[in-house]
């Protein structure tokens, strides 16, 4: 496992180019003697692996439209549908560090294919489940399909696109996952009430096959090859093989290099500044905006009198109307604004999610029920915003052959204190009090993420610059080698 320290000594690429605000940037442009290109690709990855998160999004918030039912079909109450909001976290937790592992070696579009067939799967079994115990066991094994294509999708696309278009790339990628948590939340309420909570499960189990083959269509790029191409390098499209066969010197071995290799890729991704402050940032972030995301319609039904297939068409348009603009404008001011102000990328984030928190805040006051979804639509809006930003980021302070475990870092720390601890305790604290108090409960931690993330600026531009300077020194190493 010695090549896992090499993306860093080498500087196969990070994608912090861009980010840097003028630092490094004019040295090694004048190295490679090119300006910056944009990568020979068009926009088809970007909604391809948009896709992706848009199937997954929509099977795991199908829960959320049908919750009534599932109460009623299985005697279970609020704390027993936060525990089956959050059945997915323990398989997810498990898989995604090792899948973020193996994302930096396998070949990353044959692995999403496989993933999205195989949950796609799960999906439609779950409307076989007789009884609690077997909704909750599928529900759980759902948690591998994100865990295993986040990772793999996030250094595709970093890989397919440049610095300077990344903001743009993550942006269309997470509209799509909002446009499929809204689809989750109003097509399982609209079945649900129509044909039944199984059926709820069934029919959105069937594009996953479709954008499986979309998927294996896809090229497979070079780790590295967008920063490059902002460096004026275009690299040959075609696929990469695989760094790393499964079990190709047996299982004990495969396992032993595992752990070493985890070990190592951790190592160097804690000892990046921007990571350390970007996890404790989202960390305190998701928490909140998973507890209350899951439980919004439920709000609504019990303190703005809509009826259930009212409430979860309303969020679901909310989340629509709301995350769509908000998404696809962070990501313009995310590349607009990177070289424009000092740590944009977790400065803006920073400010988005302080306006938003505080919209939603006031929702929850007693109010009108139009009011109420105004409120929540402008915070939506808001917070929305952040997303694409945070995501390039990220991409911008990890090596480009340590992104995959970047990414399932990033996901493990979204799963553990987001979606694992927040439904439970949001339906916890429903059950003692009410839905309206725990909601205004949970809300401070986000003003306390915030904080952490506008901290990061101090570090974000610094860590971005030693990648990009390591990218020249690299390809001054190569033309120093090259004969003639």
């Amino acid at each position: 496992m010695a090549d896992v320290e090499q993306p860093v000594s080498t500087g196969t690429v990070a994608e912090a180019a861009p980010d840097v605000a003028g630092v490094g940037e004019p040295e090694t442009r004048a190295v490679t003697g090119a300006p910056p290109r944009r990568a020979p690709i068009g926009t088809w990855p970007m909604w391809v692996l948009g896709m992706v998160v848009m199937v997954d999004q929509m099977d795991q918030n199908i829960v959320r439209g049908v919750i009534p039912q599932l109460q009623t079909q299985f005697r279970i109450d609020d704390f027993g549908i936060g525990i089956l909001l959050s059945a997915f976290v323990l398989v997810n937790g498990l898989v995604t560090v090792p899948a973020g592992y193996l994302a930096d070696r396998w070949n990353r579009k044959q692995t999403i294919g496989h993933t999205v067939i195989g949950w796609s799967a799960v999906t439609a079994l779950t409307a076989a489940a007789q009884g609690f115990g077997q909704l909750l066991g599928l529900r759980a094994l759902l948690g591998f399909g994100q865990a295993v294509t986040e990772p793999s999708a996030n250094s595709l696309l970093s890989d397919y696109y440049p610095t300077e278009r990344r903001g743009r790339a993550f942006s269309l990628q997470q509209v799509l996952g909002f446009v499929g948590i809204g689809l989750g939340i109003a097509a399982g309420g609209a079945i649900g009430k129509q044909l039944g909570w199984r059926w709820a499960f069934v029919v959105p189990g069937i594009p996953g096959v479709l954008i499986a083959l979309a998927c294996y269509g896809l090229r497979e790029p070079r780790r590295g090859a967008g920063d490059r191409a902002h460096l004026g390098i275009d690299d040959d499209l075609d696929d990469e093989p695989e760094r790393t066969r499964i079990f190709e010197h047996g299982l004990r071995r495969f396992l032993v290099d595992l752990v070493v290799g985890l070990r190592q890729d951790f190592r160097t991704i804690l000892s990046i500044p921007t990571m350390r402050y970007a996890l404790v940032g989202v960390g305190a972030l998701l928490f909140t905006v998973s507890g209350i995301g899951a439980w919004l319609a439920v709000f609504h039904e019990r303190f703005s009198g809509l009826s259930q297939e009212a409430a979860t068409g309303a969020v679901g348009a909310l989340l629509i109307a709301g995350g769509i603009p908000g998404i696809l404008l962070g990501g313009r001011l995310a590349d607009r604004y990177a070289t424009r102000v000092r740590g944009a990328r977790v400065v803006l984030p920073a400010y988005c999610i302080g306006v938003g928190n505080s919209f939603f805040v006031v929702s929850y006051l007693p109010l009108p029920a139009w009011l109420s979804l105004a409120l929540q639509y402008v915070g939506i809006l808001a917070v929305t915003m952040a997303i694409p930003a945070l995501r390039a980021g990220l991409a911008d302070a990890v090596p480009a052959q340590l992104r995959g475990a970047g990414f399932g870092a990033f996901n493990l720390v979204s799963i553990v204190f987001g979606a694992a601890l927040a439904p439970i305790l949001v339906g916890g604290l429903a059950s003692v009090w009410n839905l309206r108090v725990a909601f205004l409960v949970v809300s401070p931690p986000v003003y306390v993420g915030a904080w952490v993330l506008f901290s990061a600026r101090n570090h974000l531009d610094a860590d971005a610059a030693k990648i990009f300077e390591a990218v020249a020194r690299a390809l001054q190493q190569e033309q120093e080698r090259a004969p003639g």
